[in-house]
């Protein structure tokens, strides 16, 4: 009888790794500047210039808000000439939506449940 040195049985899938996106995202999500990015590019495509005239803060503090944004997929930009442009990218929040919304399914029956059962209490 032989014994195989490589392992036949998978291991299990890295939580670490399947999160990490959804982590970027609720990480970029999580901070109020980069919200209200959004909510500017929600009006179309915007140049970084336009986008930090109307912030407290710095071109160069406006730009690492936006590759954050960039890097976990929410925004993308292209450079024309010397002018960056940012555009929405809202597909790359459905792993977030679908996320939140599984929670809020499961949250809702469980309400419904309780709301069941204290019905009946009462009755």
């Amino acid at each position: 009888m032989s014994f195989s040195t490589t392992s036949q049985i998978s291991s299990p899938p890295n939580r670490q790794t399947e999160a990490a996106p959804l982590d970027r995202i609720f990480h970029a999500l999580g901070d109020a500047t980069r919200r209200t990015l959004l909510e500017r590019l929600c009006e179309g495509p915007r140049s970084v210039s336009s986008l930090a005239e109307t912030f407290p803060i710095s071109l160069a503090a406006v730009v690492q808000h936006l590759q954050i944004l960039e890097q976990c997929g929410i925004v993308e930009t292209q450079k024309l000439g010397r002018i960056r442009t940012c555009r929405l990218r809202p597909a790359a929040l459905t792993a977030a939506q679908q996320w939140i919304e599984l929670r809020k399914s499961t949250w809702e029956r469980r309400l419904d449940r309780l709301e069941a059962f204290l019905a009946e209490d009462e009755g």
